[in-house]
C-alpha cells in the first residue's frame, strides 16, 4: 500500500480544518459511545474473579447494574472529562497525522509507503497521549470508577466534577499524577492510531480505486462509516491488555518507593494469579462496541466537516501551508 501525502486528491487540510472538524467529530463520537466506555472501565477494575464462586459479570449486566444504583446518568461519569479534551485531542490526531506523512514522504514522488502511514498513525497517537489524552483519561477514570447515585443528593462523592476531580488529584497527588501511566497510555494510543490510519488509508485507497468517479472528493457516507468502523475495531484487538492494566495504575494514588515500572508488573503479575490471562480482556467488548463505532462516527463526522469547511468560502490560516 502507497498512496500520495494526500491520498484522495485533496491538498492535506489546514490546522483550523483540524480543529473544527476533528473536534466537531470528536464531541459527537464522544456523546454517542461514552457509556460504552463507562462500562468498559467499571468491567476492567471490577475484581469479582478473586471471589470464590461468584459468576461473570458481563458489559450488559454490568450496564444494567449502573443504571440500577446510580442511574442512568451514572454511565455518563466522567464525560465532562473527555468533552474538555475532545477538541483538543482530535484537533492533534489530525493536524500530526498529515504532519508526519508529510515529512515521512517520499520527497521526489510525495508518496507515502504503509509502513510510513504506520509510523506516522503511531507518531500521532503518541503525540496525543502525552499533550492531552493521559491526564484526561486519569480525571476520567477517577470519576467512572465512583459508585455513587446521582439522583441521591446526599450521597456525596470525592470528585464532584471534572474540574473539582482536577483539583483534587493535583492537591493531593501532585501534578505528576495527571501524568500516572503516560507510557502505557502513549504505547496504546500509538497503536490504535497506527493501526487505525493504516486500516483506514487502505481500505479508501482500495475503494477508491474501485470507484474512480469518487477522486477528488469524499467516498458516500456509508462507505466511510463502514471502514472507519472496521478499522476502529482493529486497535482494541491489539492492545486490550495495555488499557486494561493502564486502567487500574490510573485509578489509585502512587506507592512511595515504587515505580511506575514496577507497578506495571505488580499490577500484571496480581492479576495473572489472581483472576487469570482473562483479566487482561476484560471489557474488551463493550471497548470494541465503543471504539469500532466512534472511529466510524469520527472518520465520517470529520469527513463531512472537512469538505462542507473546504467548500464554504475563503478561509486564511496565519502560519498554514495553504492559504484561501
Amino acid at each position: 500500500m502507497a498512496t500520495k501525502v494526500s491520498g484522495d486528491g485533496k491538498k492535506p487540510p489546514t490546522a483550523a480544518t483540524n480543529l473544527i472538524a476533528g473536534g466537531g467529530a470528536g464531541m459527537m463520537e464522544a456523546l454517542v459511545c461514552h457509556p460504552l466506555d463507562t462500562i468498559k472501565v467499571r468491567m476492567q477494575l471490577s475484581r469479582r474473579a478473586r471471589q470464590p464462586g461468584m459468576p461473570k459479570r458481563g458489559f450488559l449486566q454490568t450496564g444494567a447494574e449502573i443504571v440500577r444504583r446510580e442511574t442512568p446518568l451514572g454511565l455518563y461519569k466522567g464525560l465532562g472529562a473527555v468533552l474538555t479534551g475532545i477538541v483538543p485531542k482530535m484537533a492533534i490526531r489530525f493536524t500530526s497525522f498529515e504532519s508526519y506523512k508529510q515529512l515521512l514522504a517520499d520527497k521526489e514522488t510525495g508518496v507515502v509507503s504503509g509502513k510510513r502511514t504506520f509510523l506516522a498513525g503511531l507518531a500521532a497517537g503518541v503525540t496525543e497521549a502525552v499533550a492531552v489524552v493521559t491526564p484526561m483519561e486519569v480525571i476520567k477514570i477517577r470519576l467512572q470508577a465512583q459508585h455513587h447515585s446521582m439522583a441521591d443528593p446526599l450521597d456525596i462523592p470525592k470528585y464532584r466534577n471534572a474540574a473539582h476531580a482536577l483539583y483534587t488529584v493535583v492537591k493531593e497527588e501532585g501534578f505528576g499524577a495527571l501524568y500516572r501511566g503516560v507510557s502505557l497510555t502513549a504505547l496504546r494510543q500509538g497503536s490504535n492510531q497506527a493501526v487505525n490510519f493504516t486500516a483506514y488509508t487502505y481500505f479508501k485507497e482500495v475503494l477508491m480505486k474501485w470507484q474512480p468517479e469518487y477522486q477528488g472528493q469524499n467516498l458516500p457516507g456509508w462507505q466511510t462509516t463502514l471502514i472507519g468502523l472496521v478499522s476502529g475495531a482493529m486497535g482494541p484487538l491489539s492492545n486490550a491488555p495495555i488499557d486494561t492494566i493502564k486502567t487500574r495504575l490510573q485509578k489509585t494514588p502512587a506507592q512511595e518507593g515504587t515505580s511506575a515500572l514496577q507497578r506495571i508488573q505488580r499490577i500484571a503479575a496480581d492479576m495473572f494469579r489472581q483472576e487469570g490471562f482473562h483479566a487482561f480482556y476484560k471489557g474488551i467488548t463493550p471497548r470494541i462496541m465503543r471504539v469500532a463505532p466512534g472511529q466510524a462516527v469520527t472518520f465520517t463526522v470529520y469527513e463531512y466537516l472537512k469538505d462542507k469547511l473546504e467548500k464554504s468560502g475563503p478561509a486564511v490560516l496565519v502560519g498554514s501551508r495553504y492559504e484561501e
